[in-house]
């Protein structure tokens, strides 16, 4: 079984990214985003490893690297490209590796396959980001509730942005998952403003239990 654990969000530019660099720092791990749509600015991959001071090869490369910032499905139709879902199998690493998805849980890869159920074929511990901004109790009900729906083990959620504690209780409380913790929006945000953050913030005991258990 890969040691790994996977980072989706309830939507687009939830803090997937920062979140993943902050998880690789503390578990001493590997990143892996399967496929990155957007190549003009620094590419998620490219993020990671300024957040959270890793060497490259502490960086998979991308299977996928696609022009256009949209849907995967999209961009690879406008890059004249094929996705073959048997590319994006998780690979085996000795450290942990952290697995970035393309997007929300609901996007599509390809035009017959959803992100969730391509991650429901990997059969691994999702991390859910969710930011605690209006609106976030409905996404990320609903985000928890797909992945239920399709036995998708939840490792935890992390929230980001300023702290609401009603909000985190709310969604504790009738999602039934472990709060992680909460990443502060940082300013600046580099390597050491992260690092302070996520050991400050996050408890990775329950994703390191889950981690044994692969091992």
């Amino acid at each position: 079984m890969t040691n790994a654990i996977v980072v989706s969000g309830t939507d687009t530019s939830i803090g997937k990214t920062v979140v993943s660099a902050a998880l690789v720092g503390l578990l001493d791990g590997i990143y892996w985003k399967p496929v990155q749509a957007g190549l003009e600015d620094e590419t998620d991959r490219d993020t990671v490893i300024r957040l959270a001071a890793i060497d490259p090869a502490r960086a998979l490369d991308e299977v996928y690297r696609l022009k256009t910032p949209a849907s995967p499905h999209r961009a690879a139709e406008l890059d004249d490209i094929e996705i073959d879902p048997r590319r994006l199998a998780p690979p085996q690493t000795q450290a942990p590796l952290i697995i970035e998805t393309a997007g929300g849980l609901l996007v599509p890869i390809t035009r017959h396959l959803l992100q969730i159920d391509l991650m429901a074929g990997w059969s691994l511990p999702t991390v859910l980001v969710a930011s605690t901004r209006l609106g976030t109790i409905n996404h990320t009900l609903l985000s928890v509730e797909a992945l239920q729906r399709r036995d998708i083990a939840i490792a935890g959620l992390v929230f980001t942005g300023p702290q609401n504690t009603d909000t985190e209780r709310t969604i504790a409380k009738f999602s039934g998952a472990i709060v992680l913790g909460r990443v502060p929006h940082l300013s600046p945000l580099d390597a050491q403003t992260l690092a302070a953050a996520a050991s400050q913030h996050l408890d990775i005991a329950p994703l390191r239990q889950r981690l044994r258990k692969t091992q």
